[in-house]
């Protein structure tokens, strides 16, 4: 079965051994980040550094100078990898290490161009502003994306890419001293607090035929149990938090929020996903990060998956955890798969980070008895080398 490897960019730079470490994984692939949010990561074996720091959303290679001329939305360039073109010096150390190299593109998730212009970003039922989260439903934000998955995926070497955030984001968001979990929201909480607001969103709502201001009331008064902690929970799977979700809003309006948000998502995708292809040689691959719950929100975004198999190649879906995990993201998508969809099951091998390399062989094993014909291992750069080696042994078995 073909696996994948997450790699940076500055995993590779700098350390000669890196590429050939990764081949020996038993890896064919390696999905290398070409357009990143921020982070701060860890690089366990390079030569130069132990912690990278990224203090932005960047693209890491040149960006077309000729496309982006005059657009108050363009895609940063990064200060804390050396060299012109870090995808490209690293993509070409993987390749020549055997491997095929994929775009690793992150759209509709960038604090610092929030930070910048406020007015593009989510905002929501209180008018509160989520810096990280552009709002898709905004033509210029739109825009932006569908010309930064074209620049960002067909990179030169690059045999495929992947499309992270291709959709809605909204509350969750991995934050430096986070304090937003003294009250448990769930599900359905994380959605209407993710609801967004903006100028578009209104006049979207308007649309449809709703009065934008009583629906965004209907969600202020929807999230007071919320805030006294009477609300049950919704069990944490997905039909439970829709459930949970039209119990607050009631079925009509929950139908309504979801008519426009699955809409704009769509239409955000199809964009982002021609575009890619009209860019790109015959034959180039384009996946989908995702999720089979179209009101989920994130990195793994929200899809119907007769609608996103019908657009991509397929699909990477997140697979670390029990049993139960894998049957709720798997199965949903294997009635509409063609000849050449791929449903890549995706495993975090980082111990620390809540993976267990350990038990690979017998979780990827159980994804493809549920419809994965590919793996995805999170993250080749952060893992420990006892993690590797667990990787390493795992990937040898299921060969």
């Amino acid at each position: 079965m073909k696996a994948s490897a997450f790699v940076y960019p500055w995993d590779v730079v700098g350390d000669p051994d890196a590429a050939h470490r990764i081949a020996d994984l038993g890896v064919q692939q390696v999905t290398l980040a070409s357009a990143y949010h921020s982070t701060r990561a860890l690089t366990p074996r390079h030569p130069g550094h132990r912690i990278v720091t990224a203090r932005h959303a960047a693209v890491l290679y040149p960006p077309s100078a000729e496309r982006w001329q005059g657009r108050e939305l363009r895609p940063y360039e990064p200060s804390w990898v050396p060299g012109d073109d870090p995808y490209g010096e690293a993509a070409a150390a993987l390749a020549d290490a055997g491997l095929e190299v994929h775009a690793w593109v992150v759209l509709a998730h960038n604090t610092r161009l929030g930070e910048e212009h406020p007015r593009i970003t989510v905002r929501n039922a209180y008018g509160d502003r989520y810096p990280w989260a552009p709002c898709i439903a905004r033509p210029e934000v739109r825009a932006y994306l569908v010309d930064l998955a074209a620049e960002a995926a067909v990179r030169p070497g690059a045999r495929g890419t992947e499309l992270e955030s291709c959709g809605w984001y909204g509350l969750a968001h991995l934050h430096a001293h986070d304090k937003i979990g003294g009250v448990p929201l769930g599900g359905a909480g994380q959605y209407l607090m993710s609801l967004c607001f903006c100028e578009s969103c209104e006049a979207g709502y308007a649309e449809l035929g709703a009065d934008p201001e009583e629906l965004r009331e209907l969600v202020v008064r929807a999230l007071r149990p919320v805030w006294a902690g009477e609300t049950a929970a919704d069990g944490g799977d997905r039909a439970g938090e829709w459930a949970e979700v039209e119990k607050l809003l009631g079925a009509d309006h929950a139908a309504l929020f979801a008519a426009w948000r699955n809409r704009i998502a769509s239409g955000l995708r199809a964009e982002a996903v021609a575009a890619v292809r009209a860019a790109a040689d015959e034959g180039f691959q384009v996946l989908l990060h995702a999720d089979p719950a179209p009101h989920r929100l994130g990195a793994n975004v929200g899809v119907d998956p007769a609608d996103v198999l019908a657009q991509a190649d397929g699909v990477v879906l997140p697979c670390t955890g029990g049993d139960a995990v894998r049957t709720g993201v798997l199965p949903p998508f294997v009635p509409y798969r063609t000849e050449r969809t791929v449903l890549a099951a995706n495993f975090t091998v980082v111990a620390g980070m809540g993976g267990s390399p350990a038990t690979l062989a017998r979780d990827a094993a159980h994804a493809v008895e549920l419809g994965a014909d590919e793996l995805r291992l999170y993250h080749a750069g952060l893992a420990s080398d006892q993690d590797l080696a667990a990787v390493r042994t795992a990937l040898a078995e299921l060969s």
